[in-house]
């Protein structure tokens, strides 16, 4: 018997435009029957989880959710077919042709225009670099870096700002837009690969905006001195 909890996103914490949280359904997995289940989940009952009581660093995990859209896109753009030749009457971002008489329809297969990204998508086995919480300044420091910083570069990220809560770093990169929400989720397809202990020598801090010479606030002033734009 599988028993599920309805759980919402705390959408105060994020400095964004939308007030209406996210709601959605987490299935409870584990335990030794369905009672087992629903006293697990009474006990989570109008409580904050954090994603630290959830997943470990080291951890493989699935990210779920929307690429970036594109919008109404031709068949060269979306499906990478190769244009026609430069005097091809009635355009040439086409293609030549879509099929025989018969069978007397367009098989799924022939390349078309349409819709380009917002698509939903899975990424599975994600590794978990490390996982920040709220309020440490030294989330970014390593044992090869000292230097006393937390993650957000100089300046702040482009197009989100500040992050100022709980947060996570994986490899690589992941679907969708910033502030766009993402689903996590316990990897369901098992690594075959041997998982190797995550050791990070240096997170990079400095400014995203523009060549970033300085890993934190203190540094820049430090070297720029007194500025007119300090006053």
């Amino acid at each position: 018997t599988s028993v599920r909890v309805i759980a919402h996103t705390n959408i105060k914490d994020l400095n964004l435009r939308q007030k209406k949280a996210h709601v959605f359904e987490i299935q409870v997995n584990g335990g030794a029957d369905a009672a087992a289940k629903v006293d697990f989940a009474r006990g989570l009952l109008e409580q904050p989880v954090n994603v630290k009581s959830v997943f470990d660093e080291g951890e493989r995990i699935d990210i779920l959710g929307a690429t970036k859209g594109h919008g109404f896109a031709g068949v060269v753009a979306r499906w990478g077919v190769t244009r026609l030749a430069r005097k091809t009457h009635r355009g040439l971002r086409k293609v030549a042709c879509i099929g025989a008489w018969h069978p007397a329809r367009v098989g799924f297969q022939v390349a078309r225009a349409g819709q380009r990204g917002y698509h939903h998508r899975t990424e599975v086995n994600k590794t978990i670099y490390r996982i920040g919480e709220k309020g440490d300044a030294t989330s970014a420091s390593t044992s090869a870096d000292l230097t006393k910083k937390d993650i957000n570069p100089v300046g702040g990220f482009p197009h989100y700002g500040i992050v100022r809560n709980d947060w996570i770093m994986i490899k690589g990169c992941c679907v969708g837009i910033k502030k766009r929400p993402l689903t996590l989720r316990k990897s369901i397809v098992p690594c075959t690969k041997r998982n190797e202990p995550v050791n990070l020598k240096f997170i990079d801090t400095s400014s995203k905006f523009g060549h970033g010479r300085f890993q934190t606030k203190e540094e820049k002033d430090a070297f720029m001195g007194h500025r007119k734009a300090d006053e």
